[in-house]
Parts: structure tokens; sequence; C-alpha cells
């Protein structure tokens, strides 16, 4: 045994227990806490390769694989039992966060674009992000409530977000939807689903049944998606893209996942096609135009690579800079 490679899952799991789970996961806080103090288990994990062992891939394979939820012994022993099919699994898997309610924090900056739009996602996993026109929008702004609803009335995917400034909402018309992924899923394929809802942690409330609707919305009007590297797969997707239309590209959050050498040609490539929208930590990359403020540690939400606001990463709140003028551009 690569006693090395024991050590690397010790130290990353027992960071997951004390700064990522909690107050998450209890679950997934508990198993991870195992993993650090059973040698029996971090040995089991070690021989899957380091950029597959990150815990929420792990736990979310081995959920999906049938892992006994409620007793963590009885999970240990499953761990140990079953450690070649977890590593094989991992190794075909991938963590794609396809959150819809990615869309309260992308919608301020899709409102100020005239439409219609021709909408196009780089890291589009199942395309839920796709949907911002088919989703309902409740902002929590202090007593205040900002309500929108698509043109045919509430959607059963309702997005709650916390907001502070004034933003201009609109919902965004539509006409055309794409993206573009590594490994594309499809929200009318029954694995692909259960995939997708798997990646949510034990204990994240309504953030499951938020997903298998928004899979719902997208399996009745699929979008197209195809796979292959962002930059250099967008200009033909683009080209397609129907004329009249102004074509967005968004990248939210997925410029992370990608080689710091490749984030550039990413966003030179989505520049060229068109208007872009992203959602990304402030020191991800050099495409602001403006400097980013992270008083909140979260994301900055760019227009152009114009700062708008500071996001919660995966839309649970924003927070629209003072002072910015809420006309369209």
């Amino acid at each position: 045994m690569d006693q090395d490679a024991v050590h690397a899952v010790v130290e990353r799991y027992g960071r997951f227990a004390r700064d990522e789970a909690p107050g998450r996961s209890a679950v997934y806080e508990a198993w991870a806490r195992r993993v650090v103090d059973d040698p029996a288990v971090a040995a089991a994990l070690a021989p899957i390769p380091d950029t597959r062992r990150q815990p929420p891939l792990v736990f979310a394979v081995m959920r999906v694989l049938g892992a006994p939820m409620s007793d963590v012994d009885a999970w240990a022993r499953w761990v140990v039992a079953n450690a070649e099919q977890v590593a094989a699994q991992c190794a075909a898997r991938s963590v794609q966060t396809n959150e819809p309610l990615r869309c309260a924090a992308l919608l301020p900056a899709l409102a100020r674009i005239e439409g219609p739009i021709a909408l196009l996602e780089v890291g589009a996993s199942a395309g839920l992000c796709l949907y911002p026109d088919r989703y309902s929008y409740r902002y929590h702004r202090g007593d205040e409530l900002v309500a929108l609803d698509p043109a045919d009335g509430p959607s059963a995917v309702e997005l709650h977000s916390d907001l502070t400034g004034d933003p201009a909402l609109r919902m965004p018309e539509i006409v055309w939807r794409a993206g573009i992924d590594l490994h594309p899923l499809d929200a009318r394929d029954e694995d692909d689903r259960g995939w997708l809802e798997g990646l949510v942690w034990p204990g994240e409330e309504g953030r499951r049944e938020r997903i298998a609707s928004a899979l719902d919305i997208a399996a009745a009007d699929p979008p197209r998606l195809v796979s292959g590297d962002g930059a250099e797969a967008l200009p033909a997707l683009a080209a397609d893209a129907p004329t009249g239309a102004t074509l967005v590209v968004t990248t939210p959050g997925v410029l992370a996942h990608v080689p710091r050498a490749r984030r550039g040609a990413i966003i030179d490539a989505a520049r060229a096609a068109g208007r872009w929208v992203t959602l990304d930590a402030p020191a991800l990359h050099d495409g602001w135009t403006s400097v980013p403020r992270r008083e909140r540690g979260g994301f900055a939400l760019a227009l152009d690579g114009e700062v708008l606001a500071e996001v919660d990463p995966l839309g649970a709140w924003v927070a629209w800079h003072p002072g910015r003028t809420a006309a369209a551009q």
C-alpha cells in the first residue's frame, strides 16, 4: 500500500470534515471523519487517483452504488468490501454541479441584454442553467419580496435568493439554447438523472427536488448539447445560433475546473462569439474590465468582463453593487 496516498486521503478528508461538510451535511461529515479515524477505510480509498478522490465525488458514487446511509460502522465495512467497484466508478464519473439556482445569480446580468437571446453555456452538464426563462424567482430584499414568473405562469422550479441593491430584473426571452460539456448529460436518461440527483449532499433541503423538477423542464424541451472542449467547440456551435438573436455565452462556475492555461482561450472564444456572462472567483482569471469586490467571500458576476455584483457561487444571494445603473446596455 502506498503510504503517501493513504496520508493524502487522511489529509484531504480531514479538511473536508473540518471545513466543508459541517452545517451542510451531517452524513458526509461523519463519513469523512471515519475515513480519518479508520486506517482500513483510508487504505480502501487510496488506490483512487488523486484527481478522482475528492470527497463529494467519492461519496456520491458510494450512494449511487447503495452504501448504507444510517450506520457509519456498516458504511465503513461496505467501503472496504466494495473498494474496487468504488474506484472504477470514480474513474468513470465526474462532479457536475448543475444547480438551477445559479440562474438567480445570472438573471440580473441577463436582464441587461436586449432580447431575443440565443443562450450558450460552456460546462452545461445537463443544461439546467439554460432555462432562466422557465423558472420562477423569489428575491428576498429585507422584508420585500421581488417575484418574477415565466410568461405562462409560475414554474414548478421556484428559486429563492437574498438580494441587496436594486438591479433591474426582468425575465429574459430565450429563443435558442445550447451547451458544451466534456461529458454532457441527458435529462431524459434515468442514469444521468440519478447521477445528478446523487450529487446532492444528504441534508441539503429542497435541492434534490429542485434539480428533479428542473430536469423535467429540460427533458420536455431538450437543449442542444455537444461534447468537447469549450474553446474549440464554441465557434461552430455559436455559428448555428439563429440570426436576429443576441448570442450570450455563459460560463457559470466552470472556469475553475479548466486548467489555468486554457481559461483565457474560453474567455476569448466567448467574447468573440457574442456577449459573455460569468460567475467566477475574483482571482480565477484576468478577464475582468473592473476590479472585483469580495466583501462576503462570494463570486463575481460580470457581463463582458464588467463586474456587476458579488454573488453566492450557487445563487443563494446576490449583492448588486451600489451605484450601478439599472439601464440595459
